[in-house]
């Protein structure tokens, strides 16, 4: 947690009227967004700015997003945002607040065919697409389906604060079209026997962590 402001972002949000000048600021852990939209916000302030700030995504307000290394740009969240807001007790009197703004393209992930993760892990992104997407596959698909992607340059990385988020562009016709593909060729074959498949559980933890192997694979992407 040591100087663990100098990996935050700042969110400014400001508006002026006849009578009222308006200036709020809080700190953003976490972000993900393309350009000036904004997909995820993690923010955490005092009760007040918090409400200010949650209501600024539900009218579709810009903000002032400052990253860590001091560059800043125009962001704005669209519309239909959704905002979940909960304390935190740090044994302060006024607990802080804490933000979690989605876009509308996070809340329906993958059917518009976009992706969205966080960070990028090869089991949880095929876990991901198939279920987005509702795909017919295994687990040990997702290799070959990923090589494809990294192929034809479908898997691109995004600007993120406190995380390393990309974007996997595929529909679900293009991805039954390659899994077509791939078990005509016998790169991808059916279980020997019949029953459910078991896909590999995942935690929140894995989906906000990044190993050093998994960001190598990301970069042989690239």
């Amino acid at each position: 947690m040591e100087n663990a402001h100098l990996r935050m972002g700042k969110l400014e949000f400001r508006r002026f009227s006849e009578k009222i000048s308006t200036l709020i600021h809080v700190r953003v852990d976490r972000y993900m967004g393309e350009m000036e939209q904004g997909h995820l916000i993690s923010a955490f302030a005092g009760d007040a700015e918090i409400g200010a700030i949650s209501a600024a995504v539900a009218e579709h307000s810009s903000f002032t997003l400052t990253f860590p290394g001091g560059e800043s740009h125009t962001i704005n969240m669209g519309e239909a945002a959704a905002c979940f807001r909960g304390p935190i007790h740090i044994g302060r009197k006024q607990p802080l607040r804490h933000l979690v703004a989605v876009s509308q393209a996070i809340q329906h992930n993958g059917s518009a065919g976009k992706t969205y993760m966080l960070n990028y892990h090869p089991d949880l992104a095929w876990n991901a697409i198939a279920s987005n997407m509702g795909i017919p596959a295994t687990p040990e698909w997702g290799p070959w389906i990923l090589g494809m992607l990294r192929r034809k340059k479908r898997i691109t990385e995004i600007e993120g604060i406190g995380c390393e988020p990309v974007c996997i562009t595929a529909t679900r016709d293009e991805l039954l079209k390659w899994v077509e593909d791939g078990v005509r060729a016998s790169y991808l074959r059916f279980p020997e026997k019949n029953g459910p498949i078991v896909w590999p559980a995942f935690t929140m933890a894995n989906a906000l962590s990044l190993a050093e192997n998994e960001a190598e694979a990301l970069a042989a992407a690239a």
